[in-house]
């Protein structure tokens, strides 16, 4: 079994349906109302153990009944919880999730407690580190715990997968210690100052981020797939599934948490992207972020039939 540590998130998704995303000053009467576990690193988390990993997660909650449910949920997952810290004094993070009949959506986050995660929060899971095949990062934290972690990754030569999301600021510095970095267009575009809007412009982009020092650029481009570059003159689309979306949120969660565990399980890159494609596709067909996110079983299922 692979062991993935992933740092970042937690934040409790309040979501309701809406016939269209609401302009500027508008109130828009929507329904029905779901409460659920999210945010970037709790998501990926979940997606990776249901996967089939071993799965460290670090993060910090609220002393509140939103921080009670997450325990709960990550227990109930067979994540590790250790290293989850509970603030007597913040309040657990909240995302508050639009969703229109097309399944798009708008969100926002008040990170709350585990925007605080320190560096010597992060050194306490040095062993975890140790021993993992992967640590998976989001940029949806403190950046002093992503950096913290990316230098106690070089430090036991564990590969890192940062997902640049949602994008701030960060030093460019410790890209030369990732090994796969997965924006999307708008992250790539942050990370290039190219802007993504087919293969061409999307390996342009990919050449600029792998000049900064990354062993591999995936840029994922939603239902066309995700862009592969590895260096050299051109670079590769490899392509996704086809199917209904009812809701979108959390299908960049998905697809990270199932490359993490594909990519620890020694599959080819291209394999584990296919295989982190399924993942996502299978997310897409239920509402919600965490609860939605598929069993190593459906994945399977999914695959053995190639529905494209």
């Amino acid at each position: 079994m692979s062991k993935i540590v992933v740092v970042g998130s937690y934040v409790v998704d309040l979501m309701s349906r809406t016939p269209h995303l609401p302009k500027p000053g508008e109130t828009v009467l929507g329904g029905p109302f779901k409460m659920g576990p999210g945010g970037k690193g709790g998501n990926q988390a979940t997606a990776a153990a249901r996967c089939g990993s071993e799965v460290t997660f670090v993060t910090k909650l609220g002393d509140d009944i939103f921080g009670k449910e997450a325990l709960k949920h990550f227990n109930s997952e067979k994540v590790n919880t250790q290293y989850i810290k509970v603030d007597p004094n913040l309040a657990t993070g909240v995302a508050l999730i639009e969703v229109d009949d097309q399944s798009e959506n708008s969100i926002v986050v008040a990170l709350g407690a585990c925007g605080t995660i320190s560096e010597d929060e992060v050194l306490e899971v040095e062993e975890k580190v140790k021993e993992a095949d992967i640590v998976l990062l989001q940029l949806e934290t403190s950046i002093e715990a992503v950096v913290t972690t990316v230098k106690l990754a070089k430090k036991y030569e564990v590969p890192v997968i940062l997902n640049p999301a949602p994008f701030q600021e960060f030093p460019r510095d410790i890209l030369k210690e990732v090994a796969y970095i997965t924006p999307n267009e708008t992250e790539a575009f942050e990370l290039s100052g190219i802007e993504v809007r087919d293969e061409e412009t999307a390996l342009l982009a990919a050449i600029k981020i792998y000049e900064m020092g990354v062993g591999t650029v995936i840029i994922t481009l939603g239902s066309k797939g995700a862009f592969l570059y590895t260096g050299g003159e051109r670079g590769q689309l490899v392509p996704g599934f086809r199917v209904e979306a009812v809701d979108t949120t959390g299908a960049g969660d998905a697809f990270n948490g199932g490359f993490a565990y594909a990519i620890s399980n020694g599959n080819s890159v291209k394999d584990a992207m296919t295989f982190a494609h399924a993942v996502a596709a299978l997310s897409v067909k239920k509402i919600g972020t965490a609860p939605a996110m598929p069993q190593k079983y459906e994945i399977e299922e999914f695959l053995a039939q190639r529905v494209d």
